[in-house]
């Protein structure tokens, strides 16, 4: 098994919108990541995706030299939007069947170190007041409760924490970059976001 950690394509929109059905309520919608991808000019959408063992190949295939197919998948995804200097985490979610392997945390301390290296002064988020585990992951992360957003969940009115991180703070950066320098050598990946220049 190999991770890496790149920007979103539309071919990844199909694995990430059955990800999003089974994580929000209510979801995004196929046409809202297209547009994310394609047409916003401030997004920085990003998966981590699983390459998986090479399917197993035909003789013929082995003759004719046909390099084997591997099977990959999205196993957590995450949006990033920045205007100016403030960054916004505008999504993010794990595989549900994959959670607990750490998933999420790559594509959290993928869009912190992306939102670094743009030069953002502090990144938002929001989480509901419920969802402690992943309030936990934040405050690893140095973010911190800055507000409470009353109704902010349309199905059911939930209440969200406005959770934010300080990039202006130069122990912080240090902490950031450490963090994910120690994160890639614990769960090796590659990197082909935090450093690359928006795809399209």
């Amino acid at each position: 098994m190999s991770l890496i950690v790149r920007y979103m394509r539309l071919a990844d929109v199909p694995q990430v919108v059955t990800i999003d059905h089974q994580s929000f309520n209510p979801p995004w919608t196929a046409r809202s990541y297209a547009y994310e991808i394609t047409e916003s000019t401030y997004t920085h959408m990003m998966v981590v995706e699983e390459a998986g063992k090479p399917e197993p190949q035909s003789f013929w295939q082995r003759m004719l030299g046909v390099p084997p197919e591997q099977p990959r998948r999205i196993v957590s995804y995450g949006g990033l939007w920045q205007i100016a200097d403030e960054a916004h985490i505008s999504t993010i979610a794990s595989h549900p069947q994959l959670r607990g392997r750490g998933f999420g945390e790559i594509a959290l301390a993928g869009m912190v170190q992306k939102a670094l290296n743009q030069r953002a002064s502090y990144i938002v988020l929001e989480v509901r007041v419920s969802n402690v585990s992943a309030q936990k992951l934040y405050h690893k992360y140095d973010f911190e409760i800055f507000d409470l957003k009353k109704h902010y969940y349309s199905n059911n009115g939930e209440d969200a924490y406005d959770m934010r991180l300080d990039l202006a703070d130069a122990a912080v950066r240090q902490r950031v970059s450490q963090r994910f320098a120690t994160l890639k050598q614990r769960q090796p990946f590659a990197d082909d976001y935090t450093q690359t220049a928006r795809g399209r």
